[in-house]
């Protein structure tokens, strides 16, 4: 078992916030300037004490009134000094967490996105975090203060009139066998609330992710009976606490009525005994209240603890995942390899075998071919080839050394991609075509490589040339526009493999003829991986594998598949009718 899994829930809350290195000067700063500002506060009840007892208009005590005043002055300083340390240093902490968590989410594998959806992990970063920021911004001064004022105050009491104060507490037991179970139901239905919320949040992102295909599929009503009853299930995740706070609330007002009963009826007795001063139970009063108000602190920082036990959880449980190290391994120093796949095998799980002992051999400055029926497998080996996963058995190797040896960012560096639908970001046209690459990108080049890939000419015909805004997955281009943007992007990058995913298939005649000539210019002299459906794209290619249920079925030239292939000459044949029907 993990040994974080072994430790207490509130140690591994303590032992998150420790990773962050909160500012410890300062939290001692504002820990002993709350100690102050509690001293202070307890000091005034008894220096008013002594101003009532001896009480006289024509002879008032200047020292009493000076001490007071310097009470309430050092009150009100220290107490809005610490505040604001305290506030810093959460915020310290919790940016901290975030740029941790962040970090972990950019390098964690695909493999992780596969099984998580997007929003789940934005909730995590959002929610989840905030959660435990409010506990410590917000609630944790509160709790802080509150100890210290509670624990002083019932010490002075038990110094003013300790018969008194062990009749007040006597309520406590009482109130602790109702307080106790609610506290529990209510931290129940926090963590309930809390993971439902996490799932809503998800089915949302994906929903508003994907409006198109919503729309598209006359699916609006579908995903509003979805979200509806995820609504719901909060609605009445909702009702229930509710119901928890309707009983809590009077439960905790008719335990201060009984205790204020208590103090009048057996103070007055005291008093009138002459056991202890009107001054002094004028001050048992005003400490009564110094011990209700922080208690409410006190429980509302335990009803966010738990909460907060909940999300640290679930930041924990990412936080502890595997990563990829971008940069362990080598660095590449020779690029004319060929690119050797040996006997690959994969799945992603053992028992779904996706590819099957693969084997071929990609030449530099050749094109080799990928094709072969839906789910055979292609893409998932460009995957393999990307080390977005590992293979189960054989490997890939550039020259004689597994690709696998090599650091990730030098290995990815050399990759050149172009997928059917090329990835495009809210943003500019300049942010976009220079992601991931150097700062240093000079206008000159960029421009160039976009002229290579047909893009100059459509993009200062736009009203803000390389600074237009694309808008969300590049919604206010055509599908050839986004296209070409990918390959300016990928001859920017200048890789020394290229991957092609059927990078026309989705586009009309006339885009596919442009993007067909910038994507020859984008192969020039690299070592290219080509995916295509449409066999035109790809008949002067050095080399076809052929690829059927995982396995290779047939390597060669376009004729010498066609002669030998019985299968690819049906598909060879099949698109020839297709293009002589057209």
């Amino acid at each position: 078992m993990n040994s974080t899994k072994k430790k207490q829930k509130w140690m591994q809350l303590v032992d998150l916030v420790k990773a962050t290195q909160p500012p410890k000067l300062l939290f001692s700063s504002a820990l002993f300037l709350s100690l102050l500002t509690t001293i202070a506060g307890l000091a005034i009840p008894l220096l008013a004490s002594r101003l009532i007892d001896n009480f006289d208009l024509d002879n008032l005590n200047k020292t009493v009134i000076t001490g007071i005043v310097a009470a309430f002055f050092i009150q009100a300083i220290a107490g809005g000094i610490s505040v604001y340390i305290l506030a810093r240093v959460g915020q310290h902490i919790i940016a901290s967490l975030r740029k941790r968590l962040w970090r972990k989410l950019l390098i964690l594998p695909v493999p992780y996105y596969d099984s998580h959806e997007t929003g789940d992990s934005v909730s995590r970063m959002t929610n989840d975090t905030a959660i435990i920021k409010n506990l410590i911004t917000e609630h944790f001064t509160g709790f802080v203060t509150g100890i210290i004022s509670v624990f002083g105050a019932i010490v002075i009491l038990f110094y003013l009139d300790w018969p008194l104060t062990l009749v007040m507490f006597s309520i406590i037991p009482i109130a602790l066998l109702f307080l106790i179970p609610i506290g529990r139901k209510m931290a129940a239905i926090s963590r309930d609330l809390q993971s439902e919320t996490a799932s809503f949040s998800a089915n949302l992102t994906r929903v508003i992710s994907e409006i198109r295909l919503v729309k598209a599929s006359n699916a609006e009503e579908r995903e509003y009976v979805k979200g509806k009853s995820g609504i719901m299930k909060l609605y009445r995740l909702g009702l229930t606490e509710g119901v928890i706070q309707a009983l809590m609330s009077p439960l905790v007002s008719s335990l201060i009525i009984v205790v204020l009963v208590l103090i009048i009826g057996f103070g007055g007795v005291r008093v009138t005994s002459g056991a202890m001063t009107a001054g002094e139970l004028a001050a048992f009063f005003i400490y009564l209240f110094q011990i209700i108000m922080p208690i409410t602190q006190i429980v509302v920082f335990a009803t966010q603890f738990q909460k907060t036990i909940g999300a640290t959880e679930k930041v924990l449980d990412i936080l502890s995942l595997d990563e990829e190290d971008l940069s362990e391994g080598s660095q590449l120093e020779s690029y004319d390899q060929a690119l050797l796949v040996d006997k690959l095998t994969f799945g992603y799980s053992p028992e779904e075998i996706v590819l099957n002992e693969i084997s071929f051999t990609a030449v530099k400055g050749e094109v080799t071919a990928i094709v072969g029926p839906s789910g055979s497998g292609k893409t998932t080996l460009f995957s393999l080839i990307e080390q977005y996963y590992k293979p189960l058995q054989g490997e890939i190797r550039y020259g004689k050394v597994p690709i696998s040896n090599y650091s990730l960012s030098s290995w990815r560096k050399m990759l050149g991609y172009v997928s059917q639908d090329s990835p495009i970001y809210a943003g500019t046209i300049r942010e976009n075509l220079t992601y991931g690459l150097d700062s240093d990108i000079t206008e000159e080049k960029m421009i160039a490589a976009a002229e290579m890939a047909y893009a100059h000419d459509f993009i200062v015909d736009l009203a803000k040339g390389y600074e237009t805004e694309v808008g969300e997955r590049g919604g206010k281009l055509s599908g050839g526009q986004r296209q070409r943007i990918a390959i300016a992007r990928a001859l920017l990058r200048d890789p020394e493999i290229l991957m092609l995913d059927e990078a026309t298939s989705s586009l009309d005649s006339q885009s596919e003829i442009v993007v067909q000539q910038a994507l020859k210019n984008l192969m020039n002299g690299r070592t290219t991986l080509v995916i295509a459906h449409r066999l035109s794209t790809i008949v002067d290619a050095e080399q076809i594998v052929f690829l059927e249920k995982g396995r290779v079925t047939g390597i060669g030239s376009h004729e010498e598949l066609f002669n030998n292939h019985q299968l690819y000459r049906n598909f060879a044949k099949q698109q020839l009718r297709i293009q002589d029907s057209s």
